[in-house]
């Protein structure tokens, strides 16, 4: 680990920062005070502690300021680190939190080499996560809205008797109902645009994500995640919006562990627990690779759309799906065949898919990332 004449415990909030500062000599840490936060502030906290020739090195948690003071220290020469808010040692037994504390133990951590960063993004990577982030968003607002549209109707005994909901079939019959009140016929009409406009914003979403995917230093390995089978363009979008770069991990145990689905133990001495999947890391990818797990319960086999998308990759990364396919699918069947739980056999499926992510991710062209 390379020394620091000073370490930076940044405590940072929508308006301030809380700034302290550990000296590489390891002295005691001082609290140094707190400042807006603010593109001009930090950078005359930074000509004022750099001046002599100081090297010094930053650290703040992740959260919803984002990355831009990280990229404004970095842009600029200096060392910083991002820490992941879930990895940071905490004292069992201190119960008191205040701006001061935090960043005078972030700076303390900091000199000890005892924090963990997060991958940071760059600036096109994040504009492609907002846009399948804000599709997400749009979707459980979707799905609202057709709840209480069903729940409205279910109230004064409007049901539907056909197989399915939100099929045309349905829609049809949505504009027949009827109802005694303009106020409530109007509010029928009210829920049925309200369920359309969120249908047209995913669609819209869903356009963009297409459009601005082509141009992303990773589509190379885009296009390899879809040769998978149950990986299509938007799930393969989310892995790498959310990941980056697969080669940053040393073997595929390591992204599992990263993804949250590697079970948790608890053991000490001779006895042993482990119980259900840790769920840290990323929860975006971990939710779409259980969604791709549940296509594996049919047998294996090489359909029209799937035999498509992988010749557009290597033969190797094409050998790699093959072998991911036939070894999940039978894997589902014997799982289920031991009397699993649906979802936990899709559990175990996603653990092994990320697997074969990882491999594709070494096989596929390195991107050239871009400053």
């Amino acid at each position: 680990m390379k020394e620091f004449n000073k370490y930076l415990g940044l405590d940072v909030h929508k308006a301030t920062i809380a700034v302290s500062i550990a000296e590489g000599n390891g002295t005691e840490v001082r609290y140094q005070g707190e400042m807006p936060n603010t593109i001009e502030a930090l950078g005359k906290l930074v000509r004022h502690l750099g001046k002599g020739g100081a090297t010094l090195s930053f650290c703040y948690e992740a959260g919803c300021c984002g990355y831009e003071i990280h990229r404004y220290l970095t842009d600029h020469g200096w060392n910083c680190m991002v820490v992941a808010p879930s990895l940071i040692p905490k004292k069992a037994g201190d119960r008191i939190k205040t701006d001061r504390r935090d960043s005078m133990s972030l700076a303390r951590l900091h000199r000890a080499g005892e924090l963990t960063a997060v991958w940071v993004p760059d600036r096109e990577q994040e504009a492609l996560r907002d846009v399948i982030r804000a599709r997400e968003d749009v979707k459980d607002l979707q799905r609202k809205a057709k709840q209480q549209l069903l729940a409205f109707l279910l109230r004064h005994g409007k049901r539907y008797e056909g197989k399915s909901h939100w099929t045309q079939a349905h829609y049809r019959w949505l504009e027949t109902v009827k109802f005694a009140y303009a106020a409530q016929q109007i509010l029928l009409q009210e829920y049925m645009d309200m369920v359309k406009a969120m249908a047209n914003r995913v669609a819209s979403l869903g356009k963009v994500i297409e459009t601005e995917m082509k141009a992303l230093v990773f589509w190379p390995v885009i296009e390899g995640l879809m040769a998978l089978r149950g990986v299509d363009l938007l799930t393969a979008a989310t892995v790498v919006a959310e990941i980056g770069d697969l080669r940053r991990f040393t073997g595929a145990p390591q992204l599992m562990a990263y993804l949250g689905l590697v079970p948790s133990e608890h053991s000490s001495g001779g006895s042993k627990s482990r119980g259900g999947i840790t769920k840290t890391g990323n929860s975006h990818v971990r939710r779409v690779l259980t969604e791709s797990a549940w296509t594996y319960r049919h047998p294996a086999r090489k359909s029209a759309p799937l035999q498509r998308r992988a010749e557009r990759t290597s033969q190797e990364i094409q050998d790699i799906a093959w072998k991911a396919q036939t070894r999940l699918c039978g894997r589902y069947r014997l799982l289920e065949g031991k009397g699993k739980l649906r979802v936990q056999v899709c559990t175990a499926i996603a653990r092994e898919l990320v697997g074969f992510i990882w491999a594709i991710g070494q096989a596929a062209p390195a991107p050239t990332i871009r400053h």
